[in-house]
């Protein structure tokens, strides 16, 4: 874990099992005496469920601002304009963790998919990286990723399925 010190990474690609490698990866920091903070986007409230991970806590910690009970996708508009807010303060919250480090780990599952869609910016996901404390373990997630945010990471793993 120690040569993973203060890394940018980025799990993306159509695949399943980006957000599975992510927590895998809170996990492991926990057996290193280190605490996790796993920030969800665009999952709803009730649609991931990683109750399992209750057991670790306070070590990893699950924030979810959004409040509807279904994917974003399947939100109306207006819902939509309404979870854009609660996105937005997820994406918040996550500048205010980066500053005042109250983690070693923090994962932002499926900010690249808030990206997609235009609720947050290329600009913003990438201020979040250059704002991250050389110590902090920055981990992020989603299926498509731009050229710049490449760029800004520093190691970037896409899944696919084989079979």
């Amino acid at each position: 874990m120690e040569n993973a010190k203060g890394l940018t990474q980025i799990y993306c690609g159509p695949g399943k099992g980006k957000t599975s490698v992510a927590v895998g990866q809170a996990i492991r920091a926990v057996g290193y005496g280190k605490r996790a903070i796993i920030i969800q986007f665009l999952k709803g409230r009730a649609t991931s469920k990683l109750d399992y991970l209750a057991p670790l806590e306070p070590e990893v910690r699950l924030f979810r601002f959004e409040k509807k009970d279904k994917y974003y996708e399947d939100l109306t508009e207006e819902e939509k304009q309404e979870e854009n807010l609660n996105i937005r303060n997820g994406l918040n919250y996550a500048r205010k963790v980066l500053i005042t480090q109250e983690c070693d780990m923090l994962i932002l599952d499926e900010i690249l998919g808030a990206m997609e869609y235009g609720i947050i910016s290329e600009a913003e996901v990438i201020a979040l990286i250059e704002a991250k404390h050389e110590d902090i373990e920055l981990i992020m997630t989603g299926n498509m990723i731009t050229e710049a945010v490449k760029e800004a990471a520093d190691r970037v793993v896409s899944l696919e399925v084989i079979k």
